[in-house]
């Protein structure tokens, strides 16, 4: 059976949505609930009575999607600079790259905490304020991290500091959406995502050389000040009662029941670590294998983030399309692009060119595993968004934690890409075999006419 649901709230990762009808094909499929009901939608008067805010000016609109997309950039820099400043915080705390790389792990592991744990504690706190508050705690998070007196030390901070990474991102899509108003949530959500490329483009690459030249010490108090003028930035730009919903914490918990949504966590989880295990080690591999200077470091992560950027546009087209070949699409080129780099990784062109093609597909696979678990828990937006980011966040943990291993083993710097190889294809089977739940989206003129508003109503 099929049911389909008449909505008028916002999908921070959908155009379609608002005002449109979801379709849930769940026959026969495992972790499914069947949502047929003739019964109201627990939340529908709340959701009638303003679950989005009104449609703000365009300068108003515009300048509370400059703010967050400051906070993408913010977080986006600071998420991927310790992966070029590898060598020199080992350097600096005499300690091996593979445990200095536990740095990146604890970043992920709070990222993978935070997102839920706060996104669900937080249900009822305004919109605005949660994201002050997440900033504020963000950028104390990297300024313990530059003042770290050992690894111990820095480590727990990059840990304080992923904490409110996810949390941030999916209330701020759910912000965007609403400012924006209506036919314009996508553009709020890449404007979001376009900071979070950009950094991969700028931001990264200038804080590596930053840490280069002046200690890795730097680069974190950098970040810092960019946290520092995104928390200003927001308190003025985004309008007080910004997406606020009035959601409840039973509600974003309920979300969380849905089977097909913690296997496409779970695939997500364990693929996307694949690219990790790569990126993580990137700068040393750049100078022990493929005989590139440290000062070309910041120039291969400056490609890379332009693979991330041009992955973002093809990914949002193709997932329009089709998620669910869109998330095929990037298991399966992000599998070969670490192949090329396992292949070529001696030579430095074949390797930046890897590199840049495993921006590409990465972001290709990340933008389609956020629309399916956004599609797979429409009445909690903002929890599936953050639960997207920890899902990536997994797999980053988990690929700079075996990546380290491999290494530490002595099986050299591109044994890690092998092993993201059998983190991509397990990620990709667990997909296909269980998580193939269907969801589609159908214009409103397709609803019938009669349908109530915001209730469940059978479809054959």
């Amino acid at each position: 059976m099929a049911s389909a649901l008449r909505s008028k709230r916002f999908d921070p990762c959908n155009d379609t949505l608002e005002g449109g009808a979801l379709t849930v094909d769940s026959t026969g499929l495992p972790g499914t609930t069947d949502t047929r009901s003739d019964a109201p939608v627990p939340g529908a008067d709340r959701r009638r009575a303003g679950a989005t805010s009104a449609p703000r000016g365009t300068r108003t609109a515009g300048l509370a999607l400059l703010a967050l997309a400051v906070g993408g950039f913010t977080i986006g820099t600071t998420e991927f600079a310790t992966m070029g400043l590898l060598p020199d915080i080992a350097a600096a705390f005499d300690a091996s790259i593979p445990l200095t790389g536990h740095a990146i792990t604890a970043y992920a592991v709070g990222v993978v905490v935070g997102a839920p744990l706060l996104t669900v504690l937080a249900a009822r706190v305004s919109r605005k304020k949660l994201l002050v508050g997440l900033m504020l705690a963000y950028t104390l998070g990297n300024v313990l991290s530059a003042a770290a007196p050992s690894l111990e030390w820095l480590i727990a901070g990059r840990f304080f500091a992923g904490l409110p990474h996810g949390a941030f991102f999916g209330v701020g899509a759910a912000v965007g959406a609403a400012v924006a108003g209506p036919g314009r949530r996508g553009h709020a959500v890449a404007m979001m995502m376009t900071g979070l490329t950009v950094a991969n483009v700028v931001g990264v690459p200038l804080s590596t050389f930053a840490g280069q030249v002046l200690g890795w010490r730097a680069a974190f108090v950098l970040i810092g000040l960019l946290g520092g003028l995104t928390l200003l930035a927001l308190w003025r730009w985004v309008p007080a009662g910004s997406g606020d919903t009035g959601s409840s914490v039973s509600q974003e918990l309920a979300a969380l029941k849905n089977g097909a949504l913690w296997i496409s966590f779970v695939g997500g989880a364990i693929g996307f670590g694949g690219m990790f295990a790569v990126y993580s080690y990137v700068a040393p591999t750049m100078t022990e294998v493929t005989g590139l200077s440290l000062g070309v470091v910041p120039v291969v992560l400056a490609i890379f983030g332009l693979g991330m950027t041009l992955g973002t546009v093809v990914g949002g087209r193709l997932a329009d399309k089709d998620v669910m070949r869109t998330v095929w699409i990037g298991f399966g080129s992000t599998a070969a692009a670490l192949v090329a780099f396992a292949l070529t990784g001696q030579s430095p062109v074949p390797a930046v060119a890897s590199l840049f093609l495993l921006g590409v597909t990465s972001q290709i696979l990340g933008l389609a595993l956020q629309t399916r678990l956004m599609d797979l828990s429409p009445d909690a937006p903002s929890l599936g968004a953050a639960l997207c980011h920890s899902a990536l966040n997994v797999g980053n943990a988990n690929g700079a934690f075996l990546g380290g291993l491999v290494i530490a083993a002595g099986w050299g710097y591109l044994a890690p890409a092998w092993t993201g190889l059998a983190l991509t294809l397990v990620g990709l089977a667990i997909i296909v075999a269980f998580g193939r739940q269907r969801v589609t989206h159908v214009r409103e003129d397709e609803v019938p006419a009669d349908a109530p508003v915001e209730e469940v109503v059978a479809a054959s």
